[in-house]
Order: structure tokens, then sequence, then C-alpha cells
């Protein structure tokens, strides 16, 4: 990575920490992914349900392998050869579990999260249910404010998103958002997390790469 870019992420994930942690989240920058994921494990104690919430940036840190092999009961969705009836029932156990981990669609330099569901089940656990819930995310995710957190959700995260999930919507058509209302629409519920809900636990880990969607 160049060293002007690493400047760039530093500079960036500090302020987007500083506004996390003034907004009551418990919020640390990493500048790889080494430390990160050595952190991550240590917030999941072994023996820990851990539920997994779709995160393309979970998947390339491989934390739910790292994490079961640590011991940790996961309870991932998005595994191959799964059930409707199966993945329902993953989905609702990721709403009681001990720790939730998950990406996030962007977040904004005033401290806030924001993301989009088709389902609803991941930006459910992030508000209330799990005991801790811990969000991982690239510098890339960092926006400016909800404006550009919408543009960011709708230009890459929703026609990324449907391409990975192989559905036939119209945005991997155009490569962008159109606001569709095809039966597969997967961006159904935003929530806005502005401050850190008072009952929740929430951890978000920002490291300085380019993550996921």
């Amino acid at each position: 990575m160049d060293t002007e870019k690493q400047w760039q992420n530093e500079v960036l994930g500090q302020r987007a920490v500083a506004a996390l942690n003034k907004n009551n989240f418990t919020a640390l920058y990493f500048a790889g992914r080494a430390g990160a994921v050595a952190h991550i494990l240590d917030l999941a104690p072994a023996g820990s349900g851990v539920g997994i919430g779709g995160s393309r940036t979970e998947r390339v840190l491989e934390l739910g392998l790292k994490l079961a092999a640590k011991g940790c009961t996961i309870y991932d969705h998005g595994k191959e050869g799964l059930s409707p009836e199966e993945r329902l029932d993953l989905r609702r156990k990721q709403l009681v579990c001990d720790v939730f981990l998950s990406g996030t669609n962007a977040v904004t330099l005033e401290g806030e999260l924001i993301n989009c569901d088709g389902t609803g089940n991941r930006v459910a656990a992030m508000i209330f249910g799990p005991k801790k819930t811990v969000i991982v995310a690239g510098t890339n995710k960092i926006v400016r404010n909800r404006e550009e957190a919408d543009q960011r959700i709708k230009m890459f995260a929703a026609p990324l998103n449907n391409k990975r999930l192989g559905l036939d919507n119209p945005c991997v058509k155009h490569g962008e958002c159109i606001d569709c209302r095809s039966p597969a629409r997967i961006c159904n519920a935003t929530v806005i997390l502005s401050r850190r809900p008072s009952l929740s636990d929430i951890h978000v880990i920002l490291i300085g790469e380019d993550l996921g969607f």
C-alpha cells in the first residue's frame, strides 16, 4: 500500500474512531488486519455462541473459522447446503447469541453506523439482543455523513452484494441501485445507529485496509 494511502487511512480511521467513542460505542483503529483479528478473537471467549451477520469482511478475515477453532459455537446462516428452515433458525439464534459479528455498510465521520438489510436480521441484532456486538470494517467504509452513506450503499454495497448472492435484481444489470421493486430486493430496512443503544455493548473495529463491500 502506498505511504500516502496509509496516511489517509490512519487519519480518517482515527477521526471516525474518536467520533464513535464520543457516541458511546467502543471503537478502535488498527493499521493492519493482524492486530484487529487478534483483538476480535479476544472479544469472544472459548465456548461463546457467535453469530455471523453475512459479512464479506468476516469471510476475508476468516473470523468464523478462527473462532470455531478456538472452541466457539458458530451460528452462520450463510453456510452452503442449509435448508431455508435451517437458515431461519440460525438467524434467530444470532439475535440472542453471546457475540454477534458483523460488517457495516458505512461509518460516518460523525460517528454513526449506517446499514441497509434485506431480511433485517443483521440490523436487528446490531440494535438489541446479543450480549456483545462486534462490527468490523475497512477504512473504505468511511464517509462524511448520512448522505454519503446512502450514496455508498447504492453505488457499491447494494449492487456488489446482489452480485455476490447471485440475485437477478436490476442493480446487477446497471451496476448501481435504481430503487427497484423486485421481490428479491435486499434493500428493505435501513438503520442508522447515531448513538450506542443503551442496553447494547457494541465494539467497532476499523482496519486501515479496503475490506468488503
